[in-house]
């Protein structure tokens, strides 16, 4: 894959990861009637990140954690001309009345984030639902979403990729941004 520009160091994303998990223990406290849910794969990934962060921080309380995959929820599945990669859903037990933090890694569009919502009524009605993202594309919105929590914003032209890279190796996460003509998944 070509290089991109690094829009997000690793000293700088680690900073950023303890502020936003410092901001949902301002308003979560000790998560009691709270859950957090990752959208497959990197709402995934950024969620059980942020969770060993606020765990230790809340005495060591289990913070409720779900899975969601919205394959199926997308406005667009089926018009891509190659499968989607479906993962499991790991939701075992209900929404009804409960806080959910929704998490993924970009809010690009906010096509996501539309198809997770309308996915997460399958398992009861939230109290409410705030949006967590690492990276806010705020001038590529095709609806009217927005995140409450956010670690970086990023404006960019439309044709432009940002990619939130998890190493293998610790405190050396970052986010990239490349040129159309350098972008290669």
């Amino acid at each position: 894959m070509a290089a991109g520009r690094v829009i997000l160091s690793p000293d700088r994303f680690k900073l950023t990861m303890h502020r936003l998990a410092h901001q949902l223990i301002e308003r979560y406290e000790y998560f009691e009637d709270a859950c957090i849910i990752g959208i497959q794969e990197k709402g995934v990934t950024l969620s059980q990140k942020l969770i060993e962060i606020i765990e230790p921080e809340i005495e060591n309380k289990k913070v409720t954690f779900g899975k969601l995959d919205i394959s199926f929820y997308r406005d667009d599945y089926r018009l891509r001309e190659k499968p989607i990669k479906v993962s499991p859903t790991e939701i075992d037990f209900s929404l009804e009345g409960k806080k959910v933090i929704l998490i993924d890694d970009v809010l690009y569009s906010g096509r996501t984030i539309q198809a997770a919502l309308s996915a997460l009524q399958d398992f009861g009605r939230p109290t409410w639902v705030d949006l967590l993202v690492m990276v806010d594309r705020r001038f590529n919105r095709h609806l009217p979403i927005q995140a409450n929590f956010t670690g970086i914003t990023v404006d960019s032209l439309d044709a432009a990729y940002v990619k939130v890279r998890w190493s293998e190796k610790e405190n050396d996460d970052k986010v990239f941004i490349y040129s159309a003509e350098n972008y290669n998944p």
